[in-house]
């Protein structure tokens, strides 16, 4: 049988009129080429190619041979191009996990997005604050916020979420702002029964007078003077801009917790992954806070 693969090769040679032209074509050495055609043109019994020093000929039973593996060579670019076409357009499901904050927050304009442009994918939406097993679950790609744990997966880095100690004008006018000394002994609202505190380099394990399981109700409970919350920015940045709360222990952050874009693997990366990784990466140029100011949305 003979290789398709020197059928195509052949075509090279003659499309180009050169070995040496073929050769820088294909990444092959001339003598490679030659030694090639002539063990075709053995295994066929017919004479493809006139050669000379000066310049190549082709046959009349290598002409009608170029005919048909041209055609050949152009069904498989055909093939080759449709293939990779349909992997540059996302299809399929894409299912995709967030914590429940910044998945409500700042994911409901980028799936918006992307389901608008991509129309021949959709989207399932996983909101947890639990730690996502991306493989066992199914996933194709997370959102993660704070240290990475699995050195597996791949991880794209979005941005820093910024944490502030805030409190109401109501809550310090009655119990006053305490230092970071005087932390442990205050009026806190937590997550956990027990749990420690670092303000101004002073760690502080806290009793909470109030524990709960969402960021959002830790901050409405600060706003409505139950104590001092621990809370993300992005969800506090309103409340600190019209004085609802206001910022504890100087202008620095609490913490700074890393935002990633993990998913499994960058081999044989599908498309709808792919894309969507760009615009979570997109959305974090144009959206997210960096280090604690809220940056101003574009017009």
């Amino acid at each position: 049988m003979i290789p398709p693969a020197d059928m195509l090769l052949f075509a090279a040679v003659v499309r180009e009129e050169s070995f040496t032209r073929a050769a820088r074509q294909l990444g092959i050495t001339k003598q490679t080429i030659s030694e090639r055609i002539s063990k075709l043109e053995e295994r066929l019994g017919v004479r493809l190619l006139e050669r000379t020093t000066r310049r190549l000929r082709v046959t009349g039973a290598g002409a009608t041979y170029y005919e048909r593996c041209s055609a050949i060579a152009a069904q498989i670019d055909e093939a080759n191009s449709e293939v990779q076409q349909r992997h540059e357009e996302p299809v399929g499901l894409l299912r995709v996990s967030s914590p429940m904050l910044y998945g409500r927050r700042f994911l409901s304009p980028v799936i918006s997005e992307y389901l608008a442009r991509f129309e021949q994918v959709r989207v399932e939406l996983v909101l947890a604050d639990r730690r996502i097993h991306l493989i066992e679950e199914g996933l194709d790609v997370a959102v993660h916020i704070g240290p990475l744990n699995d050195s597996s997966l791949v991880a794209k880095k979005l941005g820093e979420g910024p944490v502030r100690f805030v409190a109401s004008p109501r809550f310090l006018a009655k119990y006053g702002a305490p230092s970071a000394r005087e932390l442990r002994s205050a009026r806190c609202i937590g997550f956990s029964p027990f749990e420690t505190w670092e303000a101004e380099g002073v760690k502080s394990r806290i009793d909470p007078v109030l524990i709960v399981n969402d960021h959002e109700l830790a901050c409405e409970a600060a706003i409505a003077g139950v104590g001092i919350a621990r809370v993300p920015d992005i969800l506090s940045q309103d409340a600190i801009r019209d004085g609802r709360l206001k910022v504890l222990f100087g202008p620095r952050p609490a913490a700074l917790r890393a935002i990633h874009v993990v998913y499994p693997s960058r081999l044989n990366l599908p498309a709808k992954v792919r894309r969507f990784v760009d615009a979570m990466a997109t959305l974090a140029q144009t959206e997210t806070p960096p280090r604690g100011r809220p940056r101003r949305k574009r017009a």
